[in-house]
């Protein structure tokens, strides 16, 4: 009958051992890959002119996560959403983004590293002139060589994945403001990014709209696979989907964590923010002269 090749059997488990160890090596490589933050930012400094807007902030944003940077109004948070898309450079310090170092890339990789990225604007920011649809499809117009029919089906999925497939035709003015930023959200997430940037999405938006708003960045997240950064200083809708929250003031990062262990931090600038207090670490009143000397004194 038929005699087993020794040396082929071998050779077989050879490969299979192989096979195995090259699996486990991937396997272990996409965990590392999920350990290293994709979003990096290391002992930045940046001022306007005179004002101090960060000394040394230290923030890192995991791969997968919703991660919320919160703080109150004029913090800089839209500012480090620039700082991270290359719009702005720091005065010192690196902010990296999946390994890339933003402020030494030129040019053309930088743009190439911004197709990677989503953003919804705090307005909106869609085109007035054109409809919904031609809103969506501009980036795929404007960075691809779609044919009509594929750029189409694309358009309609996106618009589908908000909601709002059936609004393709409405022109900007004829949606309502929540509306308008789900058709930018739509548009944000056209070139299948592995990041968006929200900065403020909540702001304007009545309940309605915020839950929608809120349900979409969550759902979007997770079926996507995405990577979100959320600027915002709505402590009730954020962190019912932020993973990770940092709050920011006077330039640096406060405290970091999860929003249940924030919500019951001992600091008490951080509870303040949380809880909405209206007196704290950041007082009531704007510094100035006793309220008696002020009155009765002379003037300045």
């Amino acid at each position: 009958m038929f005699r087993k090749d020794s040396n082929s059997g071998k050779a077989s488990q050879q490969q299979s051992e192989q096979l195995s160890a090259g699996a486990k090596k991937d396997h272990g490589a996409c965990e590392q890959d999920e350990l290293v933050p994709l979003v990096r930012i290391a002992d930045v400094h940046f001022s306007r002119g005179e004002r101090k807007i960060f000394s040394g902030l230290n923030i890192d944003i995991p791969r997968g996560k919703i991660t919320a940077i919160m703080g109150p109004s004029g913090t800089g948070k839209t500012t480090l959403l620039k700082l991270i898309g290359g719009q702005l450079r720091p005065d010192q310090g690196t902010v990296e983004v999946d390994g890339l170092d933003v402020h030494q890339l030129n040019t053309k990789e930088l743009y190439r590293l911004r197709m990677r990225m989503g953003m919804l604007f705090q307005s909106g920011a869609l085109l007035t002139d054109l409809n919904v649809f031609e809103n969506v499809a501009f980036p795929l117009r404007e960075h691809t060589r779609l044919n009509e029919a594929l750029l189409r089906k694309l358009v309609l999925l996106k618009l589908e994945a908000v909601g709002l497939r059936g609004a393709r035709n409405l022109m900007p003015a004829e949606l309502s403001g929540g509306m308008a930023r789900r058709v930018a959200l739509a548009r944000a997430i056209a070139l299948d990014p592995m990041m968006i940037m929200y900065d403020e999405p909540f702001a304007g938006q009545d309940p309605i709209s915020m839950g929608v708003l809120v349900k979409l960045i969550r759902q979007l997240n997770d079926a996507a696979g995405l990577t979100s950064i959320v600027v915002s200083h709505d402590v009730e809708e954020t962190s019912a989907i932020a993973d990770l929250l940092y709050v920011i003031s006077d330039g640096r990062v406060v405290e970091s964590g999860d929003p249940g262990s924030l919500r019951e931090s001992g600091t008490e600038w951080t509870r303040q923010f949380m809880h909405g207090l209206p007196d704290g670490p950041v007082p009531f009143h704007y510094p100035a002269l006793p309220l008696q000397a002020d009155l009765f004194g002379e003037q300045a």
